[in-house]
């Protein structure tokens, strides 16, 4: 691994991300589009727009991101990628924007006309935004896009087969990360009928995006032939393999009502097959354009990747504690704030070292990756780096994250 391959992890797990969790937000509002009619309906339409009140906004910092570190750490790939393909990155933006807005205007609503009008604007912009970004996508592993401001059509690079399909199997997938995530938060909140009817709704979006991806191959294989044979050959058939068992892993836990792990488990699906499409296209992000020719100049590449590993030493601990609390219910609890002390937030890590472990880590890293040369010291700093995150992470945390017993018992005793 080299330094120009940091960034680019950063960006595939910014996607991973936002494929999960932004994912199943936009799939809820699918839901809501396809409640039906009737009290029973409107129970459903409630139940997905409150799930996602506590997150919706901090689910989008990923989207963000990957578009920051993609400008940053290779402005070549991205120029050509904004201009080539501005058209569904607007109609995305407009999607965005318009679901934020009349989320926000639901609870305005005076009368019952009003709120149909809402829902439904919420809904059909909570399909087309993952719509177009997938399309997005599609038109990049079909390698639509060549570099080049505004080099390739500004239409037909994403109106393809390979492009409409991934813009459909992303709002499929959407769809059905909703429902598991829904089924869980029924069950949390006692409402048995609410997690029966999205526990179907797992199980038809699951049947569906599997029926859209076998139907897809044969499209992906004549109009994406170098993608086609990177997913089923060598490392790209590997991941496809983990994606599949995932997914079937997924199923059974909704089958057994197993809603918390099956979280995790879709979300390796998920990655699974973003990773899949990263390995099938390596080393080539645009044709003619490989991963080394796209990357910024060294200096930036590590200015990047030390933003990126200080920002996420604040944003990780800052997400855990919301999604603690959100699938905690503990959000809307009326507790008396207490203010965190400095030995709060490092007493967690104090017996096993583990922030002086990562001071460490972050020192040899930024030497490794600033001061030499060779492919092999960038390799190290690297490890170094991300050996950096994991043990500072634990080292953030409040107390209250990682469980009572993992508070100093000298603390314990105090209480």
């Amino acid at each position: 691994m080299h330094l120009y391959d940091i960034p680019l992890i950063f960006v595939l797990a910014g996607l991973v991300f936002y494929a999960v969790l932004g994912g199943a937000d936009f799939g809820a509002g699918f839901w809501q589009l396809t409640a039906g009619k009737g009290p029973h309906a409107q129970s459903i339409r409630d139940h997905a727009h409150h799930a996602i009140a506590p997150v919706w906004e901090a689910n989008h910092v990923w989207l963000v991101f990957v578009l920051t570190v993609t400008w940053t750490a290779y402005p070549t790939a991205f120029g050509a990628i904004a201009s080539t393909l501005s058209v569904p990155l607007f109609i995305a933006g407009l999607g965005i924007i318009f679901r934020g807005a009349t989320y926000a205007l639901r609870a305005g609503t005076a009368r019952a006309g009003e709120q149909r009008v809402v829902d439904t604007v919420f809904s059909l912009s909570s399909i087309l935004a993952p719509f177009a970004l997938g399309t997005v996508v599609g038109a990049i592993a079909a390698r639509r896009v060549p570099v080049g401001n505004a080099a390739g059509d500004q239409f037909s690079s994403w109106l393809n087969g390979t492009a409409v399909l991934t813009g459909v199997l992303a709002v499929a997938i959407s769809a059905y990360m909703a429902a598991v995530f829904l089924c869980a938060d029924a069950v949390r909140l006692g409402e048995r009928e609410l997690e029966a009817q999205f526990r179907k709704r797992a199980f038809a979006s699951a049947v569906i995006a599997g029926a859209i991806v076998l139907a897809g191959l044969p499209v992906v294989r004549s109009q994406a032939h170098p993608l086609f044979h990177g997913l089923v050959h060598g490392k790209g058939l590997a991941a496809l393999a983990v994606s599949v068992l995932a997914g079937i892993c997924t199923f059974a836990l909704v089958l057994r009502r197993r809603y918390e792990p099956a979280r995790y488990s879709a979300a390796v699906a998920v990655g699974a097959v973003v990773a899949g499409w990263a390995l099938a296209q390596s080393p080539t992000i645009l044709p003619g354009l490989t991963i080394t020719e796209a990357a910024a100049a060294h200096d930036t590449l590590v200015a990047i990747i030390v933003s990126v590993l200080a920002g996420g030493a604040i944003l990780f601990p800052s997400l855990a504690l919301l999604f603690k609390l959100v699938l905690g219910g503990r959000l809307d609890e009326h507790e008396p704030p207490r203010a965190l002390s400095a030995r709060d937030l490092v007493g967690v890590s104090a017996p096993r070292l583990l922030t002086r472990v990562a001071g460490a880590c972050l020192i040899a890293g930024l030497g490794f990756t600033t001061v030499a040369d060779a492919g092999w010291a960038h390799a190290i700093g690297a490890t170094c780096l991300l050996a950096f995150v994991a043990f500072a992470f634990p080292a953030a945390l409040p107390p209250d994250i990682l469980g009572e017993d993992a508070v100093p018992q000298s603390e314990g005793r105090g209480r």
